[in-house]
C-alpha cells in the first residue's frame, strides 16, 4: 500500500510539474497576445464575432462527421505515409529579391504559404516564415532539407507585409521580428494586430481589417479583406483574431491572395462581387479528408479558381513542410492530374522568378527528379 502511494504520489507530481512548464513555456513571446482595449471594443462589434469567438460564415466543424480527434490524432503519429518526406535534398536557385528592375512584375515562392510579389512599383511580402519550423518546439515540423533557402537579410524593403491569419505556418515571431524595421506598413485581419504590437510593432503601420472591409492605400492600391473557411489561434484559445483572403488592386490588377481555407460558396461571392481576376494564389497541399471544410481537398482548387473568375493560379500551401498524411509531392501531381480544362495553373519552384502575366511560359513538373 505504501509503494503504490508513493507511485500514486511520484506521478501526481510529474503530471503537475509537466502542467506548470507547459503553462510557463505557453507564456513566451512567441505565442502572441489576446486582443484588448479598443482593438477588443472593435472586435465585440463585428458581426462575424458570435459567442466569444470569430465565426465562419456557414457552419464549419474542426473535423469531418465520420472521424474523431482520438482518430485523427492515432493516424497522424502512427500511420506511414509512403514519401512523407522528400528522399534527398532540395537543390533551388533562389532570386535576389535586393538588386530588382522595379517596373517588373513578378512572384517567387519561397516555400509553403510564403512568397514575394513586385506589383506596379510596390515590393509585397505575404505570410514568411524563414525561421526552419512552423511549431513552438523548434525541433519539430521543420523545413524539408533545402527549402528554406530565403533569410530575412535577403528581403529588401517592404511596402506592405501581408498576414493572412496567426497560426504558426503564416505568422512566424522569429521571422516577421526580424523583418520589423523594413516593413511600412502590415495589413492584416482583425484581432492579429494584437501579436504584432506586443511584438514592437508601431500600431499607426498596422492596418487590420474585418471581412468585406476595404483600405485605399494610394497611388492607386487598395486593398480588400474578404472571407476565408478556416480557424485561428497560436494557443488552446482559438478564433480569437480572424482569418482572411484578400483582393489587392493595384493600377493594373487584381490579385486574390488565398491564405488557408476550406472550399464553400464564399469564392463564387467574391468572383461576382470583382469580376475578373489576374492571379489567384490558392492553397494546395497539407490536405485531410478529415478536415475538409477547413483545408482544400484535390481539385477543389480548380474550382475556385473558375469560382473566382481568376485568368490564373499559383499553388501554395506545400513542398516545404510535413502537415498532413500524403506525399510530399502529391499536391502537385493531383492539381496537374485534375486539370482536365486546362486551366492557367502555375507550379514554380522555390526561389524561382514567375513572370506570371506572360501566358506563354511553361513550367516543368520540377518534384519528378526529388521522388
Amino acid at each position: 500500500m505504501k509503494l503504490l502511494k508513493k507511485m500514486i504520489l511520484t506521478l501526481v507530481i510529474l503530471i503537475a510539474g509537466i502542467a506548470i512548464g507547459t503553462y510557463f513555456f505557453m507564456q513566451g513571446k512567441q505565442f502572441g497576445k489576446m486582443p484588448s482595449g479598443k482593438r477588443l471594443e472593435r472586435i465585440l462589434k463585428s458581426p462575424h464575432y458570435k459567442d466569444g469567438k470569430f465565426q465562419n460564415l456557414n457552419p464549419t466543424p474542426q473535423l469531418a462527421e465520420d472521424t474523431s480527434m482520438p482518430k485523427v490524432l492515432y493516424n497522424f503519429f502512427f500511420s506511414k505515409v509512403e514519401n512523407a518526406t522528400p528522399k534527398k535534398k532540395f537543390n533551388f536557385t533562389k532570386t535576389d529579391l535586393k538588386n530588382l528592375n522595379p517596373t517588373e512584375n513578378f512572384y517567387v515562392w519561397m516555400g509553403h504559404s510564403s512568397y514575394f510579389l513586385q506589383i506596379d512599383g510596390k515590393k509585397i511580402l505575404v505570410d514568411p516564415v524563414f525561421s526552419g519550423s512552423v511549431s513552438p518546439l523548434k525541433f519539430t515540423n521543420k523545413a524539408f532539407d533545402g527549402t528554406d533557402i530565403y533569410t530575412t537579410e535577403d528581403v529588401p524593403e517592404l511596402d506592405y507585409l501581408v498576414i493572412t491569419h496567426d497560426h504558426w505556418d503564416h505568422l512566424d515571431y522569429e521571422t516577421v521580428t526580424k523583418l520589423r524595421p523594413k516593413v511600412k506598413q502590415v495589413i492584416t485581419g482583425l484581432g492579429t494586430g494584437a501579436h504584432l504590437e506586443y511584438w514592437d510593432f508601431e500600431p499607426s503601420k498596422i492596418i487590420e481589417l474585418d471581412w468585406f472591409e476595404s483600405q485605399n492605400l494610394g497611388n492607386g492600391f487598395k486593398i480588400n479583406a474578404e472571407p476565408a473557411r478556416h480557424f485561428s489561434g497560436r494557443g488552446f484559445k482559438r478564433d480569437q483574431a480572424i482569418w482572411a483572403s484578400f483582393i489587392l488592386e493595384t493600377p493594373n490588377s487584381k490579385i486574390y491572395i488565398g491564405g488557408d481555407s476550406g472550399y464553400d460558396n464564399h469564392f463564387k461571392k467574391i468572383g461576382e462581387k470583382y469580376g475578373k481576376l489576374d492571379l489567384a494564389i490558392l492553397e494546395t497541399g497539407q490536405y485531410n479528408p478529415a478536415w475538409k471544410y477547413i483545408h482544400m481537398l484535390p481539385g477543389e482548387q480548380l474550382q475556385a479558381m473558375k469560382d473566382l473568375n481568376a485568368q490564373r493560379m499559383i499553388a501554395v500551401h506545400n513542398s516545404k513542410f510535413k502537415l498532413a498524411l500524403h506525399s510530399w509531392y502529391e499536391p502537385m501531381e493531383k492539381l496537374h492530374e485534375l486539370n482536365k480544362e486546362k486551366l492557367r495553373v502555375i507550379t514554380p519552384k522555390i526561389g524561382e522568378k514567375v513572370f506570371w502575366q506572360d501566358d506563354n511560359k511553361i513550367y516543368p513538373k520540377w518534384w519528378e527528379e526529388y521522388k
